[in-house]
């Protein structure tokens, strides 16, 4: 059968399928990314486990994978395949498309992580039949997707979706990025769970322990979660000005909140347009899996504007 090798490469573990024409998956693997161990063994891990993959499709299918995509956190250079910068993974301008290509020897996409979770997310998940929708991951920081008729930018320079350092509150936070105010610092489920750790006074508290003080009607809990949830409306209506999409996607771990989130973010946004149109504002679908199925898109894209026969793009 043909398919395709879809690995989604995160902080501490990797994701993995091997994916059929039609989306289909056809074999699931996990393997620790392995990052204590360095930059040069991350990378090296990546490779071996692709080439297991890349084993098991020709074992059990009959035939090795026509393509492979890839997705990984930080600064990413799609065009030319390099992982540029990942403070996680220690590394900085991995050609990591040439490699794979090379241990491979078959086509490799490479993506950026959350821009390729938003790819699955308009194609198959919350986003599907939209023609625009943002994708927005509130995870330990913050990251988005813009999606255009199937595809999603990357941008000229491969910051394309950067919301999380949108400045909400100009002279608030210092942000690792050198700016101040970014909207991570505020509506992050790192930036919540910090925010309520320090409000309840127990250090092990979480975002999702705050979720659950609001839903008990905890004064301060509610209080920790409107000022999120303000930044985040704040951020949000400068997208939406700036991109008009029809679909709003949420997802991350905040998102798992659901209707607590949810509810009072649409009357935030809702409270802050004027002549904006509030597009639908929907949880994601896929969850953690958004990645990998992203990747093994990316891989048959791939695969739709080369000449299968090539190594690399």
């Amino acid at each position: 059968m043909r398919h395709v090798i879809a690995l989604d490469v995160g902080g501490t573990g990797m994701k993995a399928a091997l994916a059929g024409p039609g989306g289909e998956v056809l074999h699931r693997a996990r393997r620790d990314t392995g990052r204590d161990r360095g930059p040069d063994a991350v990378v090296a891990g990546i490779l071996d486990f692709a080439t297991e993959l890349r084993a098991y499709g020709t074992e059990h299918f009959g035939t090795p994978a026509a393509a492979a995509g890839v997705a990984v956190p930080g600064i990413v250079d799609e065009a030319e395949g390099v992982a540029v910068y990942a403070a996680n993974l220690g590394w900085r301008d991995v050609p990591l498309r040439d490699a794979l290509a090379e241990r491979l020897g078959i086509p490799v996409a490479l993506g950026h992580d959350v821009r390729t979770g938003a790819l699955a997310e308009g194609r198959v998940g919350a986003g599907r039949g939209a023609d625009r929708f943002l994708f927005v991951a509130l995870g330990t920081g913050i990251a988005g997707g813009i999606g255009v008729e199937g595809r999603v930018e990357s941008g000229a320079h491969g910051f394309a979706g950067e919301i999380g350092h949108i400045v909400v509150r100009p002279q608030g936070a210092p942000c690792p990025c050198g700016q101040r105010g970014c909207l991570e610092r505020f509506a992050s489920a790192a930036a919540v769970s910090g925010a309520w750790a320090a409000a309840s006074g127990d250090p092990d508290a979480d975002a999702a322990d705050c979720a659950k003080a609001v839903e008990s009607g905890d004064p301060r809990a509610r209080a920790v979660w409107q000022e999120a949830v303000d930044a985040l409306a704040d951020g949000l209506v400068t997208a939406l000005t700036l991109l008009d999409p029809r679909t709003l996607i949420i997802g991350g771990g905040l998102a798992e909140a659901g209707e607590t989130l949810f509810a009072p973010l649409r009357e935030a946004i809702d409270r802050r347009i004027t002549f904006q149109k509030q597009p639908s504002i929907v949880p994601a679908a896929l969850g953690d899996t958004a990645g990998c199925l992203g990747a093994g898109l990316l891989a048959w894209d791939l695969l739709d504007r080369t000449d299968p026969t090539e190594v690399t793009p």
